[in-house]
């Protein structure tokens, strides 16, 4: 879908922005009833919140629901995001477009071999006072000074510098010249990698890639969605999009996720899958064994519970299923399967595999 010139922000009044509690009681204590009754308001503030982002967003982007959905979570669950697909599937209007609605600061840096890591993270400068005639370094911010970066076509990049993101990802900071530089909150980076072009490009190193919670994929739109699509983008419609929370609350809900409580029997079965995954495991099915060198670390499980804890409220539960995290088990596993010379050569695909995978592993 290509993109089009962005219309100014209508003002509106944004949800409540409460201040949530900042202690929890420790596990196994009774949790007051004021407690409990904030975080359940909230909840049911983020499943309305939930709906209203979604309208801003289906003003300029048409289908691509699930993608909206699997954003959404991550983006809660404060987890950075690979989204692969073909060009003109609007990736890069659908992240601008979460930012505007959400009154976040906004990055895009296009990967090319030639981007250096301080294009990134920025660079010191030498200045000389004019009055004292002393010289000294100053910091100049580069792009990952944002709350939302996109890095597009990632994977264009030598791995030298796709590795300046991260410590930015994994510590919100960025270290230059000795010192260190705290990020923007909340800072999560959305990358795109085109999956048909193998020209120019380098694949991901694991570690960064074990960094990302989720890799979704972005598909063609249907024959209807398209057709609205072309209408749309080639009249001179312009909607207008409403800010619908503030930075400070998104941080506030980011952390309600981690407040949400997990069933026992929940945790049990993200860590089953987790470890299925892994074909040294006595109990990985043949499957698995058969096509995979390397499975998911631990990392993956705990996205999966983090990612099932967003989902949840983001349907304006207070309790996490194992449905939850069936639901986001391909988009969390899949780009941490590492597959044999025979799997690819048979064509066999990582998301294929963790479907296959839902099926064997039972909650």
């Amino acid at each position: 879908m290509p993109e089009h010139a962005q219309p100014k922000l209508a003002e509106v009044t944004p949800l409540r922005a409460d201040p949530l509690p900042e202690e929890v009681p420790p596990v196994g204590e009774p949790t007051p009833a004021s407690t409990t009754k904030s975080d359940l308001e909230a909840v049911a503030e983020l499943a309305e919140a939930h709906d209203q982002i979604v309208a801003q967003i289906e003003k300029r982007i048409i289908g691509q629901r699930r993608v909206v959905d699997q954003l959404l979570v991550a983006l809660f669950a404060r987890g950075h995001t690979l989204f692969v697909g073909v060009p003109g599937l609007a990736k890069t209007l659908l992240i601008s477009t979460l930012a505007e609605t959400l009154n976040l600061s906004f990055q895009r840096i296009q990967f090319t071999p030639d981007l250096m890591p301080s294009d990134i993270t920025g660079t010191e400068v030498l200045e000389e006072d004019h009055t004292t005639g002393r010289r000294v370094f100053r910091f100049i911010k580069g792009p990952v000074f944002a709350n939302l970066v996109l890095a597009d076509e990632i994977n264009r990049t030598p791995p030298k510098t796709q590795a300046a993101l991260l410590q930015s990802m994994q510590e919100y900071k960025v270290t230059a010249g000795g010192h260190t530089h705290d990020l923007p909150l909340p800072f999560q980076v959305f990358a795109t990698q085109n999956p048909i072009e193998q020209e120019g490009t380098y694949p991901l190193p694991e570690a960064q890639l074990d960094r990302f919670m989720f890799q979704i994929d972005v598909d063609y739109p249907t024959e209807s969605e398209e057709e609205e699509i072309v209408r749309q983008q080639t009249s001179d419609f312009r909607p207008e999009l409403q800010r619908v929370l503030s930075p400070q609350r998104i941080m506030q809900l980011q952390e309600l996720v981690r407040r949400v409580p997990v069933a026992d029997h929940v945790v049990k079965y993200a860590v089953a899958l987790a470890r299925a995954t892994r074909p040294t495991t006595p109990n990985a099915p043949a499957f698995i064994k058969e096509a995979v060198s390397w499975g998911a670390g631990p990392r993956a499980s705990q996205f999966l519970i983090l990612a099932a804890k967003a989902r949840a409220i983001l349907a304006g539960r207070y309790a996490v299923s194992t449905d939850d995290v069936a639901a986001l088990a391909r988009p969390t596993l899949q780009h941490r399967l590492i597959l044999n010379y025979r799997a690819e050569a048979e064509g066999q695909r990582a998301g294929e595999i963790v479907d296959r995978l839902l099926s064997a592993v039972h909650p």
